[in-house]
């Protein structure tokens, strides 16, 4: 398995000039980047496919690989919106980000698939959100890129046989898990989780959490919370996975590539543990 971390590990505004150096010098072999609004940092909405191969060449001149690509603007443009005009920029984001990877060479994009909330009950955002996904297929296979449905505190499914269930009714090869450890120790037990989701298991985002704690301060370096690192080794071991284990963590204000530095520490601590 390769050591990755991801852009959010750095401060906003940091060039990506940096962020693969402190990346690289840490030891990660990659990046994933994040697709954002037009005026910040790296790939945007507004990025052509220019600025994007000029992207991909300085990561390569950093010998870093760019594997995936993950975006928060399907917070701001659930692809469950009862509001129609909002699920179809979604959309377009998420067929944006697919565009932009094939351009790069990932293979992965990661997508909220939807949010529940008091306006958006469950069963709604099931439904809007399978029929905005299915809409996005073409483009999937069009650009011969995976879409990975992470769970991400969205009050959306809860349970690992109801996100295989979900997968699976999609009925594409392309649409998987991005499947988050740290976000799941609230509800859960990664490893049963890993091995329940089997080959649908994409990605990997890793980060550790306190289930004392209960929220968003729960969150915590890892080693530091409640994960069961072995256990969760052996699973990924155990449904043959090889890809990227990619931090996703609080950046540090003073000092960025400390983060960068210690994460990948942990990281080796964490592969080499398990049977």
């Amino acid at each position: 398995m390769l050591k990755g971390i991801n852009q959010w590990c750095y401060p906003s505004q940091t060039p990506l000039e940096k962020v693969f150096e402190y990346s690289r010098d840490a030891g990660f072999d990659a990046v994933e980047l994040n697709l954002s609004d037009v005026g910040n940092i790296g790939l945007t909405v507004a990025t052509t496919k220019e600025e994007a191969l000029k992207i991909k060449t300085l990561a390569s001149q950093n010998s870093i690989q760019l594997r995936s690509l993950s975006t928060a603007l399907l917070w701001k443009y659930p692809l469950s919106s009862p509001d129609e005009h909002i699920r179809q920029q979604g959309i377009r984001v998420v067929e944006k980000m697919l565009e932009i990877a094939s351009i790069i060479d990932m293979d992965t994009i990661l997508i909220i698939p939807g949010i529940v909330s008091e306006q958006v009950a469950y069963d709604e955002c099931y439904e809007r959100s399978q029929a905005s996904i299915k809409e996005i297929i073409p483009t999937a296979e069009k650009y011969n890129v995976k879409i990975g449905i992470e769970n991400v505190w969205n009050k959306f499914l809860l349970s690992p046989l109801e996100m295989v269930r979900y997968i699976d009714e999609l009925q594409s090869s392309y649409v998987g898990a991005y499947f988050d450890i740290g976000n799941i120790l609230q509800y859960g037990y990664p490893e049963q989780w890993i091995r329940l989701l089997g080959k649908r298991v994409f990605k990997i985002h890793v980060k550790d959490f306190r289930t004392s704690i209960g929220n968003g301060a729960g969150f915590v370096p890892l080693l530091d919370g409640d994960a069961n690192w072995p256990a969760v080794i052996d699973a990924l071991k155990e449904i043959g996975y090889k890809d990227t284990l990619t931090a996703e963590l609080s950046p540090y204000p003073l000092s960025p590539q400390t983060l960068a530095d210690i994460t990948a520490r942990h990281l080796d601590v964490i592969l080499n543990t398990g049977r």
